[in-house]
């Protein structure tokens, strides 16, 4: 009897409760700088990575725009929590690292923005990040009520990277901020892993989108705009 209420039990669990939910806090940070101040602004961020973990921070992950949208800097700060990032220790900590480096930094930064969203583990993250060098973003607004539908497509198109053999992308799904619902960011070796997916068979691809749910592969575009109000794709590589 205590087996079968189990089993009803999981059978009743809301279809929307997905354990594969991002669950790990980032604050998500968009930065364009200054006309002729790139470099400077790079350097300013290198400057400052060392101090991040005296105030019991992990340093962000970072990526540099290579073609695509405006922002020349995207800024992963992994946070966890509300609750574990805003202990009153670690705030007074923070503040007192902080306060001349965001001095400066309003001399290196012209447009800037901040979603915050639930991602992967950090770890995840770093262990592709330490591989990879060429990075892919998509960043989504959904259609009204539509976004769940983007989020399993999002999963679907990771099912089809994975039956192929491709780097699927970490998901990330607003939380509050900026009007972005969710991107995602793949991470390659090197531009030449980006593009190998040019040299799969159609045969294999269509089979593969199949296996993810899509009618085809040529229907996996089609589709994804029926969900979407719009999108931004960015190149990106590895800060050095």
């Amino acid at each position: 009897m205590r087996i079968v209420l189990i089993i009803i039990a999981l059978v009743l669990v809301p279809s929307g409760a997905r354990a594969a939910d991002p669950a790990y806090l980032y604050d998500a940070k968009f930065v364009q700088a200054t006309p002729g101040k790139l470099i400077a602004l790079i350097d300013h961020y290198k400057a400052r990575m060392t101090s991040y973990t005296s105030t019991g921070d992990e340093p962000p992950l970072w990526i540099r725009h290579s073609q695509g949208d405006k922002w020349d800097l995207m800024l992963l700060f992994p946070m966890g929590s509300y609750g574990e990032y805003y202990r009153a220790e670690r705030v007074s900590k923070r503040e007192s690292e902080a306060r001349v480096f965001r001095d400066k930094l309003k001399e290196l930064v012209s447009w800037q923005e901040d979603l915050f969203v639930n991602g992967p583990p950090p770890s995840d993250l770093r262990a592709a990040f330490s591989k990879g060098t060429f990075f892919h973003v998509e960043i989504f607004h959904s259609l009204a009520g539509k976004q769940a539908d983007l989020f399993k497509e999002r999963e679907m198109e990771n099912t089809y990277q994975r039956t192929l053999g491709r780097p699927e992308n970490f998901i990330f799904v607003r939380d509050q901020g900026a009007s972005w619902d969710l991107f995602t960011l793949g991470v390659y070796r090197d531009l030449k892993h980006y593009a190998e997916s040019v040299d799969i068979p159609a045969a294999a691809q269509d089979a593969a989108a199949k296996k993810a749910g899509f009618e085809a592969s040529n229907r996996i575009g089609p589709y994804l705009r029926e969900l979407i109000a719009d999108h931004h794709d960015t190149l990106a590589v590895a800060v050095k």
